[in-house]
């Protein structure tokens, strides 16, 4: 089998041209393939398929080898693969768990636009609300020394989030325009190095009271921004830009 291996600000994915369906959707398989010690190793495994209403379909994998929900920095990748198998030249719309998504591709640079949030939700003093997955966003100081392991996994498996899950973000401002984010995502049951429906949300937290529509994010493999237009408690017209890679490509047997 070929497979690409693509990252988007360090969060890594296997990358799979699925359009004659001869993959075999196998949890075990799956889990396998992205074992950093056993298999090629990422954060999650991506199937570029068919699609009769868009230009093509996304099916996202988490590293456990579950089908799971919207991927942000998985959606950049995707679209630079597609764009590199010369399925769209500038501007694409593509179908993934969510829904149906509009992307643009130039000099490497992917923005990706995300789904409509209609509300933020308090827990405390911290955020929970949907980008396509659900998140917690929690505002910390001094985010380079933060046990982000520790704390994310403690809220990921808390009473409230367990059964379903919960990636869980920690916020730190770095300036009017910027933010630092670290992520604990769920399915990967890490830290990594980014998330892109995880800078959505902490983006979309830090806009809610201020009136500027775009904020710079910060992660460990690298920058993103965020652009949202807020009407009332809601957002629209969302857009995540940032860079996605190809990394290598090879052949395995499975």
């Amino acid at each position: 089998m070929e497979f690409y291996k693509y990252q988007g600000t360090g969060n890594d994915f296997v990358m799979i041209d699925n359009r004659d369906l001869q993959f075999p959707k196998e949890k075990e398989l799956i889990e396998q393939l992205c074992d950093r010690r056993f298999g090629i190793g990422g954060d999650g495994l991506i199937l570029l398929e068919t699609d009769p209403n868009a230009d093509f379909k996304m099916v996202y994998y988490n590293s456990d080898g579950n089908e799971s929900t919207m991927c942000g920095n998985g959606g950049r990748c995707i679209v630079a693969f597609a764009h590199f198998l010369d399925i769209f030249e500038d501007k694409t719309q593509f179908q993934a768990i969510d829904g149906m998504h509009e992307a643009e591709m130039h000099n490497g640079i992917v923005k990706l636009k995300m789904i409509d949030v209609d509300r933020i939700l308090q827990d405390g003093e911290n955020s929970v609300l949907n980008t396509g997955s659900p998140h917690f966003v929690q505002f910390v100081k001094d985010l380079n020394h933060y046990k982000v392991y520790q704390h994310g996994n403690e809220i990921r498996n808390s009473a409230t989030y367990q059964k379903e899950g919960i990636n869980v973000n920690f916020v730190e401002q770095i300036s009017d325009d910027e933010i630092f984010v670290r992520t604990y995502e769920r399915g990967v049951e890490d830290e990594t190095f980014s998330c892109g429906t995880g800078a959505t949300a902490a983006a979309l937290v830090f806009l809610q009271d201020k009136s500027q529509k775009a904020v710079q994010v910060k992660v460990l493999g690298g920058k993103l921004k965020v652009y949202a237009d807020k009407q009332g408690n809601s957002y629209h017209n969302i857009w995540l830009e940032g860079p996605a890679k190809q990394v290598f490509k090879g052949k395995i047997n499975i």
